[in-house]
């Protein structure tokens, strides 16, 4: 490689990283701003809702949602809400996921899961409170001039959410724990659990978009959810506690299926690789305009947390 490649790649890595620093600062403060305040009643529940909303995360579902915003030229108003929308939804998916009649983890973004720093209880309310907060968020009035465009975003991600999407996803983990699946089956489940939220995010900051645009980072999310989930396995056996934020090897220790335990490591290395090409494939058209989506993947299948 040469030195003046090298640059250009380094250089380019350091504008992906200031420009995800920034979102990433930018969606915590429109999440700070949109909880409801701790010292407003019920005082433990919404000090636990911002307990676990704020202060950690990759945000990719945000990023993902701005990258397509930028792509399709979607307002900063309809980009934020879509973004915060999202990150409840995923945040109220971890809390529940965390709970002892889930997955059972202490530990969630190196910090202790909602359940044990408050109690089950508290952790199903605020598991419910901010899955309300993000349909509120999207339903705000005069966020869009078209109302039939705005009720098309409630849609999507209720769709996401729900029963054919990550909760439906969750359910097929938990009947799955034990049993052998076939890799369709297993993609069929994550695509569900994982890949449904994360093909939201881009659905909803692409709010603008033409059909050509649509289509194409429809078949990008496709394929970079899934992406995420063979990583996340990947990790869950090379990473440790401390860099991941949450129990390692939790996924061998509850005897899930994952792409790991069917593909071995090697094998599902190679498969996120093969997933990025396509996921970067439908994007070729847009050239420069789809530049954060591009880097966006490559974080996603390169990361180490």
């Amino acid at each position: 490689m040469s030195t003046q490649t090298s640059s250009t790649q380094k250089a380019s890595a350091v504008d992906f990283q200031d420009w995800a620093q920034q979102l990433q600062a930018r969606i915590e403060a429109v999440l700070a701003r949109t909880l409801p305040a701790a010292d407003i009643a019920p005082q433990t529940l919404h000090a636990a809702m911002r307990y676990s909303a704020l202060g950690g995360g990759k945000r990719v579902r945000a990023l993902l949602c701005y990258a397509a915003a930028e792509l399709c030229n979607t307002s900063v108003e309809i980009a934020d809400a879509a973004a915060s929308a999202v990150e409840l939804i995923h945040a109220y998916s971890l809390v529940h996921d965390d709970m002892p009649c889930m997955d059972d983890d202490d530990l969630r973004r190196g910090k202790p899961s909602c359940h044990k720093q408050y109690d089950d209880a508290t952790a199903l309310l605020v598991g419910d409170a901010l899955q309300s907060l993000a349909f509120e968020v999207l339903s705000a009035p005069h966020l869009c001039t078209d109302g039939h465009q705005q009720v098309q975003m409630l849609q999507i991600l209720a769709i996401a959410s729900g029963s054919t999407g990550m909760a439906g996803g969750q359910a097929i983990d938990l009947g799955a724990v034990g049993k052998p699946l076939t890799q369709p089956q297993l993609e069929g489940m994550h695509q569900l659990k994982t890949g449904a939220l994360i093909q939201a995010s881009v659905l909803l900051g692409a709010n603008n978009g033409n059909t050509a645009q649509i289509n194409a980072v429809r078949a990008y999310a496709h394929n970079i959810g899934l992406a995420f989930q063979v990583v996340d396995d990947i990790l869950d056996v090379e990473a440790d506690t401390s860099t991941l934020g949450k129990t390692a090897g939790k996924d061998a220790l509850s005897h899930k299926p994952t792409y790991v335990t069917l593909l071995g490591l090697a094998s599902a290395k190679a498969y996120a690789a093969a997933l990025y090409d396509k996921a970067l494939a439908p994007l070729a058209p847009f050239g420069e305009e789809a530049r954060r989506l591009r880097e966006l993947a490559s974080f996603i299948t390169q990361r180490q947390f």
